[in-house]
């Protein structure tokens, strides 16, 4: 087979799983919801929008889970089930994310609480509708959260297989909040150092997205230590390239890709690895402007243009690019050093080219 007709093949799989699991995911959500929810006025916003939420990601987590899955096991329904509910987990962590962020839209459409506040503000009820969507937010969080569990565990594995599963599924939910946490205390008007944004990202992204994701998948299956260390290998330096494509869209990406607005983490006053990776490189008049930047009270559509424009000077935006690439090199190499089955060895470079591309 020729590298173009492998690649071709990866992708229909690929494509196959995330529609596969979106189904799932759909499916379990809806019946969650006619089982929880009583059909009365109150529960419209809630019942309307969740299964609309849960199918609407690129699900990245769980095309790894799986394929670390398929590096010691058959193909399984069951397996991609389980898969799946890293979804609902991620969706969870998105809501509670956009409440925490204040952000507005996700996924080209209103966040939940701004959809919550929308409707009480329409139901003309009393207090505050910010108020009223930011705490139904978190409470669909929540379920999110616990349905997750609740679909990995009736997803048709049996005892032993979630058993394996489970100190690393326990890892990635941890990882996850403590990530979190630490983002919350990274803003960029204090710039913390290029290590402590590292280690931001390695536990609320490149862990989360990638290494547990994968090692979970494979844990499931039974993998041997040897590969799960190869993929342990591959997700975190994957990881960080994730991420730090991640952080260029949230600074030079297009509304219509990244379904944020435009500069939405500059706005956002994020210690991304873009604004600290300026900071490190900035020569003394560059240092001077971000001050300024930094001291600016709001970070309108004019500063973000000079913060844009001052990451791109620094030579931030392209270092940052070979971070990226120096990454995938890297996590690829890591793979080749084990004995993977074609299709998922075939998978994970593929994935690795989806997670970082280049997108103007």
């Amino acid at each position: 087979m020729t590298a173009t007709a492998s690649a071709a093949g990866s992708a229909g799989w690929l494509d196959a799983l995330r529609r596969r699991c979106g189904t799932d995911v759909h499916a379990f959500v809806t019946e969650r919801v006619r089982e929880h929810f009583t059909g009365r006025a109150a529960d419209t916003p809630a019942a309307t929008a969740l299964p609309e939420f849960v199918t609407g990601g690129k699900f990245l987590r769980p095309m790894f889970a799986y394929t670390g899955w398929r590096c010691g096991g058959p193909e399984n329904a069951a397996a991609l089930r389980a898969a799946a509910s890293l979804e609902l987990l991620h969706c969870f962590a998105l809501v509670q994310d956009d409440v925490m962020d204040g952000s507005a839209r996700r996924r080209g459409r209103p966040s939940m609480h701004v959809r919550f506040a929308r409707w009480h503000e329409e139901q003309g009820l009393s207090g505050s509708a910010t108020r009223f969507g930011e705490s139904a937010a978190v409470l669909v969080g929540d379920l999110l959260l616990v349905w997750s569990e609740q679909l990995l565990h009736e997803s048709g594995l049996d005892a032993d297989a979630l058993a394996r599963g489970r100190p690393g599924y326990n890892r990635l939910r941890s990882e996850l909040a403590v990530g979190q946490l630490g983002d919350l205390v990274n803003d960029a008007r204090t710039l913390p150092s290029w290590a402590d944004v590292l280690d931001v990202i390695r536990r609320k992204s490149g862990n989360y997205t990638v290494r547990r994701p994968l090692e979970f998948g494979a844990a499931l299956a039974g993998c041997p230590e040897d590969v799960v260390t190869a993929l342990g290998a591959y997700g975190g330096l994957l990881g960080e390239a994730f991420q730090f494509r991640d952080d260029l869209l949230g600074v030079f990406g297009d509304p219509a890709v990244t379904g944020k607005p435009a500069g939405d983490d500059l706005r956002d006053r994020k210690a991304s690895s873009a604004v600290v990776l300026a900071r490190d490189l900035a020569d003394r008049r560059q240092r001077a402007e971000l001050s300024d930047l930094l001291a600016r009270p709001e970070v309108d559509d004019d500063a973000v243009a000079m913060w844009r424009a001052l990451i791109t000077a620094t030579g931030a935006r392209d270092q940052l690019e070979k971070l990226i690439d120096e990454r995938v090199r890297r996590a690829l190499e890591a793979i080749d050093l084990v004995s993977l089955p074609r299709q998922a060895f075939s998978a994970l470079t593929l994935l690795a080219s989806r997670c970082t591309e280049r997108v103007r």
